[in-house]
């Protein structure tokens, strides 16, 4: 009488190294940051309870402090949310309108030399300029409201565009572009076949960088532009001339994540048009 031994399970075999492996790279991914947060709220904690005494903690309130006086309260939650909202407009237009130039000024570049060596040295000039220096200027000749701040946006937001951009399109392999010219492809073809695809992740990537930018110009417009309705930028003008150190710290916090979040988002956004075959990650 012969009997054979039971088979191995398969299923669970096969599939626990994949599943340990996942788990690493979620942990690799996730508890890093997760951990300095923590440290920044320790450290948070050892100034205003340690380094401050009681009459200067004001300088720096403890965390759960900006969350019982500013996030969960609901008319300071709803200033702050009002604002964000029309900070994002400003911003998200600003962005758009930088991604289009910065787009089609690098493509143009990218066409003829003596457009790239004529026009870029002034986009760096535009780079190195102070904002703050332009802001009054841009107040003077565009007035103190919405359009006075996406240009103030745009500026910040433009350089990004441009270098990354044009850095992808001249980036392009030395042989796949001689194959182009084997094939006798037209100038077009070789921009939408081979350069615009090619210089995607740069494309991305630069807008990752603008995204945060073009938080940064819709608060600092709406900071010295005060007229139309208030952004974040006049809230926290408005906290700091009052020295509601909670709410001004709540009003940065709301502002910081909201750029964060548009950054995540490009970066997701990248890796759903590009696909897989090219690692956001290591950029």
């Amino acid at each position: 009488m012969t009997t054979t031994p039971p088979a191995p399970p398969k299923n669970r075999t096969l599939m626990r190294p994949a599943t340990v492996k996942s788990t690493r790279k979620k942990s690799a991914t996730w508890v890093p940051p997760i951990l300095v947060a923590l440290g920044i709220i320790a450290i948070w904690y050892f100034v205003s309870y340690v380094v401050l005494d009681a009459q200067r903690r004001f300088l720096l309130p403890p965390p759960h402090e900006v969350f019982t006086e500013a996030f969960f309260q609901p008319d300071v939650f709803g200033d702050i949310m009002v604002a964000l909202g029309r900070t994002a407009i400003v911003a998200l237009v600003g962005l758009a309108i930088a991604i289009v130039i910065g787009v089609a000024w690098a493509v143009a570049m990218s066409q003829a030399r003596w457009i790239e060596r004529s026009t870029f040295p002034y986009a760096v000039i535009l780079q190195c300029i102070p904002i703050l220096a332009l802001v009054p200027l841009i107040g003077f000749w565009f007035g103190f409201d919405y359009p006075a701040r996406v240009i103030v946006c745009v500026m910040i937001a433009l350089f990004p565009m441009v270098s990354n951009t044009l850095f992808g399109l001249q980036s392009v392999d030395k042989g796949q572009r001689e194959l182009f010219q084997l094939q006798k492809a037209g100038r077009w073809t070789v921009l939408s076949k081979l350069e615009f695809p090619a210089a995607l992740p740069a494309i991305f990537a630069g807008m990752r960088i603008s995204a945060g930018l073009a938080v940064v110009g819709a608060i600092v417009g709406d900071y010295f532009f005060r007229r139309g309705e208030p952004g974040l930028g006049s809230l926290i003008s408005n906290y700091q001339s009052r020295v509601q150190s909670a709410e001004l710290f709540a009003a940065i916090i709301t502002a910081s994540l909201f750029g964060v979040v548009i950054f995540i988002f490009f970066g997701w956004l990248g890796k759903r048009v590009v696909g897989k075959w090219y690692d956001f990650s290591a950029s």
